[in-house]
């Protein structure tokens, strides 16, 4: 795997040069916050898709419909439909109204330091899950690719280009490392399916006929049909959940709602979404050949239960005591088959089955490229929410040096950066998918609804925001805390680990169900128990500069 890591050591050396060159253009906090709002609608597509298309996307969602097919195919389909939420409720009134961060646009008719301190909390929150996410996805791919590296040293060297990025570089550097990524990780995905298709001579039939026979320990699988992840007496309400989390969560993502402050006008954060959905769009549908071609061409017994080589015996040898697998002597003297538990390298093993071992290093390069961009962008977010929110705004009142605040704000991503290194490596043992589908359902929970209720109902004042996201904000994690992802009962040598054995008092896996309507209702609910004239007042000059952009920043 001396290739991967030089590929990837090339692609941080040309993402050095552009933090290098950002840094000299970054000198105000409106530099750092939003490239000084000079990016073009076509450019900021493209960094939306490259900041929207995460490790969880191209390791996860591939393995979920190698293993699952349809199934896991509605993964992707969640993920793409999100962006007409994003296009048709937030993305134009969100770059007029705003100036850096989401709690910009809340804040515009509801004053108050309780709503602008909460809408800051969340958006760590949700932040730092999404982050520990990534990183530990980071950590997994190291440890698989290249095992004669440690677990800590890659989250660390993952954590310290992160905050290099964004110490020095901000939102530009950050947005040119998310332009380059997504370029690389369409290439990737696109080589690849079409490699998977010119192995069946470009016959969709004759994919599918394949993916409808998939062989396995217990015979054949018919990864087309439904019901192969959510069956089972909860298998529609987990699905329906999981829906509502991914389609209302993006539009409350205070990364991706960041990156419409980098453009100059509203019509630029439209043609942002419309690029992206596009490029969203052809990047997920590669996911179903992916998928496929994982469960066909290499098979479901290489990806998630055996890999062939003495690496995974270091591998695995790396675990906890109490987490290994029984690996007898003959196993070991062979080198043959190694019991793991990590479906996520099905697209890495594809890539090595369809072009060698140095188009797997590619793709594990582009892998390693997406997980720096996205934790990029997640910094600059929770970095935003402390310095701009938190300090400039409650702290110093919006009075003080220019200087000082951009200051705070790179202090803010170096402490946010160490703080997801050392999460990241005390919680490795945690789902991935588990921690993005957090983020998202506490994105839809206690953003959302806000969000909506501010730019549509004159009713709406300080009380209901504050109600709304604390409602969204507890209950969603509240929920997760007593559902399966955190609770349940290991049977021996199991490769799924629980932090606490017993049976689940939630049975959804993820909570937004329950918690996004929780998140309404404590907004309504809020609402209808107080007045505040001056926001009612307020709501019509919010109708005229969300729509026409009258006196937005500029």
């Amino acid at each position: 795997m001396n290739a991967a890591l030089g590929m990837f050591c090339f692609f941080v050396g040309v993402t050095l040069v552009i933090t290098w060159w950002a840094s000299a253009r970054t000198t105000t906090s409106k530099g750092f916050y939003a490239a000084h709002r000079e990016i073009g609608g076509v450019q900021n597509g493209w960094a939306v898709a490259g900041d929207y298309m995460s490790a969880a996307s191209f390791l996860g969602i591939t393995g979920l419909i190698a293993f699952y097919g349809f199934d896991g195919f509605m993964y992707s389909v969640g993920f793409l439909v999100a962006y007409l939420t994003v296009l048709f409720l937030v993305a134009e009134p969100l770059r007029n109204v705003g100036k850096y961060t989401m709690a910009d646009l809340i804040s515009f008719r509801l004053h108050g330091k309780g709503v602008r301190a909460i809408a800051a909390l969340s958006t760590l929150v949700v932040a730092l899950f999404y982050m520990i996410a990534q990183m530990v996805g980071a950590g997994s791919l190291v440890d698989l690719l290249l095992p004669s590296a440690s677990y800590t040293t890659a989250i660390v060297v993952v954590g310290a280009l992160m905050i290099v990025y964004v110490m020095f570089g901000g939102m530009l550097a950050t947005t040119w490392v998310q332009i380059i990524k997504a370029a690389l990780l369409l290439a990737g995905a696109i080589a690849i399916s079409l490699m998977v298709l010119a192995h069946y001579s470009f016959s969709l039939p004759q994919l599918f006929s394949a993916a409808a026979n998939v062989a396995g320990p217990a015979g054949p699988t018919n990864l087309l049909q439904s019901g192969l992840l959510y069956a089972g007496q909860h298998g529609a309400l987990n699905l329906l959940s999981l829906g509502l989390a991914l389609v209302l969560g993006t539009a409350g993502l205070p990364h991706i709602l960041m990156r419409f402050y980098t453009v100059p006008t509203a019509k630029a954060a439209r043609t942002s979404v419309a690029w992206a959905m596009v490029l969203i769009g052809i990047f997920y549908l590669t996911t179903m050949f992916m998928g496929l071609g994982a469960a066909t061409l290499v098979g479901k017994a290489e990806i998630g239960t055996h890999v062939r080589d003495a690496a995974a015996i270091a591998y695995i040898s790396k675990q906890p005591a109490a987490e290994q697998p029984p690996l007898n002597a003959q196993f070991k003297a062979k080198h043959y088959v190694v019991p793991a538990t990590n479906n996520n390298m099905a697209a890495p093993l594809l890539a090595n089955v369809l072009g060698g071992a140095y188009f797997m290093a590619f793709i594990a390069a582009v892998a390693f490229a997406t997980i720096l961009a996205v934790v990029a962008g997640l910094t600059i977010s929770a970095s935003s929410a402390f310095a701009h929110d938190i300090w400039w705004n409650l702290v110093r009142g919006g009075k003080g040096d220019e200087r000082e605040q951009l200051r705070v704000a790179r202090a803010t991503a170096a402490a946010v950066g160490i703080l997801a290194i050392v999460l990241s490596i005390g919680l490795r043992t945690l789902n991935v998918a588990f921690l993005v589908g957090l983020a998202f359902a506490v994105a839809a929970s206690a953003n959302v609804p806000v969000i909506v209720l501010s730019l549509s109902w004159r009713r709406f004042n300080k009380t209901g925001a504050i109600c709304g996201m604390l409602a969204g904000l507890v209950s969603s994690l509240g929920i997760i805390a007593i559902s399966p992802a955190v609770m349940g009962i290991d049977p021996p040598l199991s490769a799924t680990h629980h932090f606490i054995q017993m049976a689940p008092i939630f049975p959804l896996d993820n909570p937004g169900l329950l918690s996004i309507p929780l998140g309404f209702l404590g907004a309504i609910l809020g609402t209808l128990l107080s007045r505040d004239p001056q926001a009612e007042a307020d709501f019509d000059q919010l109708l005229v500069r969300a729509n026409t952009g009258m006196g937005a920043e500029v």
